[in-house]
């Protein structure tokens, strides 16, 4: 069982020495690895907390109902716990996670690897894509899957994902598009996100397409690495035909040349100085 005591010290600690995360892209939060002491072996990622009592313990029933959800459907997960922190203001969702090894991470792995090596990864992820979409079936409710490159790491020839957050389960479109501004981790977004609600929320929808989910995997290789992009649309084409045959012709319609992210979500990011950084 998780000392809550020394993780809210483990917290302030960070806090007060102003550590640096060891990701920047952090929409929602900035996760960090403490050097030392009883956490050393685990990310935690810290998220805003709310005033809401009842809004919380939802997120966190969610989160549980969404990491069951995820080995259920053979998604390879790290040991992942969700806690809410009390303090002297309202309580802090904080979610506790297994560290993976820096040297595994898919992202810079795809970036500085050979072509014949990025394309096995891109093997591994899709087949985690592949067995949550044929087994999203049995839950009847809604579900979603975020498998971008930044979430994934590889060891062993196998995909690990790694992403909770926001736990992609139960919540209708739009207080998912709400959850998107409520916890942003950056103020721009949340002052100038309600002004722009419908294309906000739009950012989700393809984390609740099977076909998109697996589009975006390749759009993703495709941007990282432009000179092999060819490669990247011949596999995903055929991956999908072969390992996603219910959604194959959408797929496969969508990577007839290099898919592109939308421009109001690129637009975002420049706006919130994201960069494609991983998401641990």
């Amino acid at each position: 069982m998780t000392d809550l005591a020394a993780l809210a010290e483990t917290i302030r600690r960070h806090e007060a020495a102003q550590g640096q995360p060891i990701s920047r892209l952090g929409y929602f939060c900035a996760p960090f690895r403490p050097g030392e002491g009883p956490f050393s072996d685990r990310v935690i990622k810290v998220y805003r907390g709310l005033r809401d009592d009842a809004a919380l313990d939802r997120l966190a029933a969610a989160h549980d109902d969404y990491v069951a959800a995820l080995r259920e459907t053979g998604v390879p997960l790290p040991e992942t716990a969700f806690h809410l922190l009390e303090g002297d203001g309202p309580r802090v969702p904080v979610i506790v996670q297994e560290a993976l090894p820096e040297t595994a991470l898919m992202r810079p792995r795809m970036q500085a690897e050979g072509l014949e090596s990025t394309l096995e990864m891109m093997e591994a992820a899709g087949q985690v894509i592949a067995r949550f979409w044929n087994a999203a079936d049995r839950f009847e409710t809604r579900i979603g899957f975020h498998p971008s490159i930044r979430n994934f790491a590889v060891l062993d020839g196998q995909a690990v994902f790694y992403d909770t957050f926001p736990p992609l389960i139960h919540y209708s479109r739009e207080e998912m598009g709400r959850m998107l501004l409520l916890f942003s981790d950056k103020r721009l977004m949340r002052l100038i996100g309600p002004l722009m609600r419908a294309r906000v929320t739009g950012i989700q929808d393809e984390w609740y397409s099977a076909p998109e989910t697996l589009v975006g995997l390749v759009g993703s290789a495709c941007r990282l690495r432009p000179k092999h992009a060819q490669a990247y649309l011949d596999w995903g084409r055929d991956f999908a035909e072969r390992a996603m045959p219910r959604w194959a012709e959408e797929a496969v319609a969508g990577m007839q040349a290099a898919p592109r992210l939308p421009g109001y979500w690129t637009g975002f990011r420049k706006l919130l100085g994201l960069q494609g950084e991983p998401n641990l």
